[in-house]
């Protein structure tokens, strides 16, 4: 079970729709867990720490690795650990706080953008709504038969213009790969670097209180 902090309910719901936030690589739980006071009431908020551990109160849900010869690269192996300890991560959360099976939101930054995308491909059963901030679909960690997949999970996708993290051509690529799929999607881009702007935010609670 991945350590996590919890925001619950202010409603009475009995089964509330829940929402998941991951965060990006070298952080932890606390940081996107700041978006959860402004957040609606309804939802019970469950912010997971990654399993890996950093150092100075940073963790990841799998490395990256530098070298001479590739530069950059993930380490998939980790991801894909990382994915199925995610779904069961929202398989004992939802049975633990009895939380609406079939409204659960999913929000990740960065990394956890990532890992969003990739467990609703990998298990398109455990989430209907992805919130993915300043992320991108890697295409490594996707089944291989994503082609034919059927996909009801609508997609919420933000990017800076100008991030020096995850160029925002890699973001661009979403919505045509969600659009050959059927996947209801909306992208907007702001201009920021490797964040969120406030105008962001409002504008993605605007569409997660439109599903609630």
């Amino acid at each position: 079970m991945l350590n996590y902090i919890v925001r619950e309910t202010k409603t009475d719901s009995k089964n509330p729709p829940l929402l998941i936030l991951l965060h990006g690589y070298g952080s932890n739980e606390e940081d996107l867990f700041s978006f959860a006071s402004e957040l609606p009431d309804e939802l019970l908020i469950v912010s997971a720490r990654a399993p890996y551990e950093m150092g100075y109160g940073g963790y990841a849900w799998y490395a990256i690795n530098f070298d001479d010869q590739n530069g950059k690269f993930s380490d998939l192996v980790q991801a894909r650990e990382s994915i199925t300890k995610i779904a069961s991560f929202i398989d004992k959360i939802k049975t633990k706080y009895n939380t609406d099976k079939d409204n659960t939101f999913l929000l990740g930054f960065s990394q956890g953008a990532i890992l969003s995308y990739g467990l609703s491909f990998l298990h398109p059963d455990k989430v209907q709504h992805v919130i993915a901030l300043s992320g991108y679909i890697n295409e490594e960690l996707l089944p291989s038969n994503f082609s034919s997949l059927e996909i009801k999970t609508d997609y919420y996708i933000s990017h800076g213009t100008v991030d020096q993290v995850l160029p925002i051509d890699w973001a661009r690529k979403a919505p045509k790969i969600l659009d050959e799929l059927g996947c209801t999607n909306e992208y907007s881009e702001y201009p920021v670097g490797h964040g969120v702007t406030p105008q962001n935010f409002y504008s993605f609670k605007s569409w997660i209180e439109k599903r609630l």
